[in-house]
């Protein structure tokens, strides 16, 4: 696959071609593009799927140094699109890849053409939010592979359905990822902080979260101070929608793509439009 060199460093991508509506696909903290990869097999054909990798992750490189602050992340999903010559484009993406998404939809909304924003983390950072956090820490500190990999089987909210291959290759992504990326990004999610601009992220916004992951209730209260979003949320659900329930989560994706955005206002306009 491709890589482009974005501020000194190979950032990988894929990208379907073609001529169709342009979506990219931004995984997030400590994972790959790998975790598309389902969503991807279900999508119709027709439209450009871009995946990347960011800096330290997945198959991008791994520069040793403390470039890896969200401005930067924003700055290399900017710089895979230009290389590409692709002037608009939607957006997805997953926990920190949300982050990310909340930057381009308030920076750089011009270029955006809708954004999904999976279990993102908080408008206000993740201070007090994830817990589990202090207890992985030291499992990756200490490559404890076989305990991370219980760790996330045992933390699933549908046991009945997790693939234990996917969950080893998880742990391995996890386990590769460099020290800057590990520790500088989640410091930069902690510190994360656009609530107070939350009202000038005027593109249609789509938040789907998981009931049962500890993000729920901030996604909810993000997606109230939205000005033009939707929210979908799934029951039975941890952090993780594209691989806990594949099937939903596509269709869910592709709805949003295709139709946009619905809300009360929208749908009262229409009846008022009556009389």
């Amino acid at each position: 696959m491709p890589s482009i060199d974005l501020n000194s460093t190979e950032i990988w991508y894929s990208d379907t071609g073609g001529d169709g509506e342009v979506v990219l696909f931004h995984h997030g903290y400590t994972s790959s593009h790998d975790i598309w990869q389902l969503t991807l097999d279900r999508l119709p054909s027709g439209r450009r799927y871009i995946t990347m990798d960011a800096r330290g992750a997945g198959d991008s490189g791994r520069p040793d140094d403390d470039s890896y602050t969200m401005a930067n992340y924003v700055s290399d999903v900017l710089g895979v699109v230009d290389h590409l010559g692709i002037d608009t484009f939607s957006y997805v993406g997953h926990s920190m890849g949300g982050a990310i998404g909340f930057m381009l939809g308030i920076e750089h909304g011009h270029r955006l053409d809708k954004l999904i924003l999976v279990a993102p983390i908080p408008s206000g950072g993740i201070t007090g939010v994830n817990e589990r956090h202090v207890v992985e820490e030291a499992l990756w500190a200490n490559r404890a592979e076989e305990q991370l990999i219980r760790a996330r089987l045992v933390g699933s909210a549908r046991p009945e359905s997790v693939d234990e291959t996917r969950v080893e290759s998880s742990v391995a992504r996890l386990l590769s990822v460099s020290a800057g990326h590990y520790r500088q990004s989640w410091a930069e999610m902690d510190s994360f902080n656009v609530t107070d601009r939350l009202g000038e992220l005027t593109t249609e916004t789509l938040i789907v979260a998981g009931a049962a992951d500890g993000l729920a209730q901030p996604n909810v209260t993000d997606y109230l101070r939205l000005p033009n979003a939707s929210l979908h949320m799934f029951n039975r659900v941890g952090h993780g929608p594209p691989t806990e329930v594949p099937d939903e989560f596509a269709d869910v994706v592709d709805d949003f793509l295709t139709n946009g955005l619905v809300t009360a206002r929208m749908l009262l306009d229409r009846v008022n439009q009556i009389g």
